[in-house]
């Protein structure tokens, strides 16, 4: 599959660290895909899609510094959506977001809440200035908020708004942030594995299921093509919370 080229209409600064890019193009996704972000020159990048025409950044290195350093009007090489989203389930739904995790969540969000799900959301942050998509997820239902230093909402992890909530009153539960905060979450509902749908990050070359750098240990599945999203039930056993790998094939240990 070949990138199309998408001119950038609109760059929207959301947090210090993070601005959405959205495109002339309609992504047309399923909630949960992703894209492959072809910047000119630089690399390609696997990215989440939290609008129907756009994405969210978060500069974390060299091909996103190259991304913020773009302006309305020139474009990026974009390749899908690809991968396997969340499958949307039940009548009254939780969504657990980490910092830019958030952002496919909100999607999936307002996709719930037009066919009538009740939704509620655990948005976890590293501090109130880091807090994303806060108006897009107040608007479609209840929303606990979490920040590691406590400057808004509950003080503490992700996990420290469960007490906030009553979890088995829940169809399902979709989480998407960093490996650390879904592991402590799944790891804190014990026997609910079924319900939940975790969004996972790999490092993909790829994104069609030949290079094999996004495989999980020791079932081979490959993220780029069964994922990113798996119900949390087919993550137990894996590499999923210990370890992931990184450009080099070189295990990267969690903390």
């Amino acid at each position: 599959m070949r990138p199309i080229s998408a001119r950038i209409l609109e760059i929207v600064p959301e947090t210090p660290t993070v601005r959405t890019l959205r495109f002339d193009h309609s992504l047309d996704p399923v909630p949960g895909q992703y894209l492959m972000v072809w910047v000119r020159g630089v690399d390609e990048v696997p990215m989440s899609i939290s609008y129907r025409d756009g994405i969210t950044v978060q500069l974390v290195g060299e091909a996103t510094r190259e991304i913020f350093d773009l302006e309305v009007g020139e474009s990026l090489g974009l390749r899908g959506p690809l991968g396997n989203g969340f499958t949307l389930s039940g009548e009254k739904i939780l969504l657990i977001g980490g910092g830019v995790g958030a952002a496919p969540l909100a999607l999936l969000g307002e996709a719930a809440a037009e066919e009538g799900v009740e939704v509620s959301t655990l948005l976890g942050s590293r501090c109130c200035d880091e807090i994303l998509f806060r108006e897009r997820f107040e608007r479609i239902g209840e929303l606990v908020m979490t920040t590691d230093d406590g400057s808004q909402g509950i003080c503490g992890r992700a996990s420290a708004g469960l007490p906030a909530l009553h979890l088995q009153e829940f169809d399902q539960i979709y989480l998407c942030g960093p490996e650390p905060m879904m592991a402590d979450i799944i790891g804190r509902c014990p026997g609910m594995e079924t319900k939940i749908q975790a969004s996972i990050d790999r490092y993909f070359k790829c994104g069609m299921g030949i290079c094999g750098s996004c495989c999980l240990d020791p079932s081979g599945i490959r993220v780029c093509i069964e994922g990113p999203v798996f119900r949390a039930d087919q993550l137990v056993g894996t590499e999923f919370g210990r370890y992931k790998r990184g450009a080099s094939g070189l295990k990267i240990e969690r903390r």
